[in-house]
């Protein structure tokens, strides 16, 4: 039986360079909506050609070249006005393009990837857009984790594909910064920076207007003292900026009582508190301050736009 189709769904797009931590705060955010009511689309899915083919011919995976971004287009667009498409996959462990996938859409719609901002055409299906900018060191230890432990590379070759792909991100995802709704600047502190379940983790959060944001004053006024600030700047753009960071250094009861604030400006959630700031490698037990904050924020947004396109009806 055919599922029932959606009438409008609300979409989160999440973009960043290789190991920005993309699929890890999406998933988290779907945890705390409720999986069952999000569907996922991977930009990264619809790459022309195979990691071989590819590598024949020189190009990085954020190459436009190497992207059918116009189908992206088509197929984020059918699924913004609640049409079901066939996907392509691409698979990241031995790097070919395999069986499509039927993706019908839900009421939440969560995509991520390399080039999702790309076009304007894109960017006009978002109703939040966040940008993942981890610190350079960081980005690395986490990719090198990734593509090592799940997707066949050696250090080495890890190595080298960044050294390679290095112009293409700076070219091609990079600007892409300047569309966002939100850019989300995990901070290295210390040593501890190349663990990817370390929970000393910063997390600088840039709050452009063109979304409303939540009250901070009580978030603020919960964690004060602590290693939570706020301040208004200018970004790199010249654009005026809330600057919202989290402190490495925050104690467990006060980001607990942060956790709580948030989770009640998100009240129609799945209620998934056990993998919230969870890394997908991380030991039992092991959790992320910084990412458990950012994922509630990322959830308010998704759903703040979904109350809005209520109002809007």
């Amino acid at each position: 039986m055919a599922e029932a189709l959606v009438a409008s769904p609300v979409v989160l797009g999440f973009v960043g360079d290789s190991g920005s931590g993309k699929t890890t705060v999406a998933r988290g955010v779907a945890s705390i909506i409720g999986e069952d009511r999000v569907a996922f689309l991977s930009v990264d899915d619809y790459h022309r050609y195979s990691r071989a083919e590819r590598f024949q011919r020189g190009l990085a995976p954020a190459d436009p070249d190497n992207n059918y971004l116009d189908i992206a287009e088509q197929h984020l667009g059918l699924l913004r006005r609640g049409q079901p498409i066939l996907k392509p996959v691409y698979d990241h462990g031995p790097g070919e393009l395999v069986e499509p996938e039927y993706v019908a859409p839900k009421p939440y719609i969560i995509v991520e990837g390399l080039m999702g901002f790309a076009t304007r055409k894109l960017r006009d299906c978002y109703d939040v857009k966040v940008f993942l900018d981890p610190d350079e060191p960081l980005r690395v230890a986490w990719k090198t984790q990734r593509d090592t432990r799940r997707r066949g590379y050696t250090a080495d070759q890890v190595e080298e594909t960044i050294r390679t792909a290095a112009v293409a991100a700076a070219r091609f995802v990079q600007p892409q910064r300047r569309h966002a709704d939100v850019v989300v600047q995990f901070l290295a502190v210390g040593d501890g920076a190349e663990d990817e379940a370390s929970e000393r983790l910063g997390v600088r959060h840039i709050l452009r207007p063109t979304l409303p944001h939540p009250e901070l004053t009580p978030l603020l006024e919960t964690a004060s003292g602590i290693g939570v600030t706020l301040e208004l700047g200018r970004d790199g753009d010249g654009m005026p900026v809330d600057r919202l960071e989290i402190s490495a250094l925050i104690d467990d009861l006060q980001a607990r009582r942060l956790e709580r604030y948030l989770w009640d400006l998100v009240p129609e959630t799945g209620g998934m508190h056990d993998t919230l700031g969870r890394f997908e490698d991380a030991q039992a037990g092991e959790t992320s301050h910084a990412l458990a904050l950012t994922q509630l924020l990322m959830a308010y947004h998704l759903q703040r736009a979904a109350i809005d396109r209520a109002g809007d009806g």
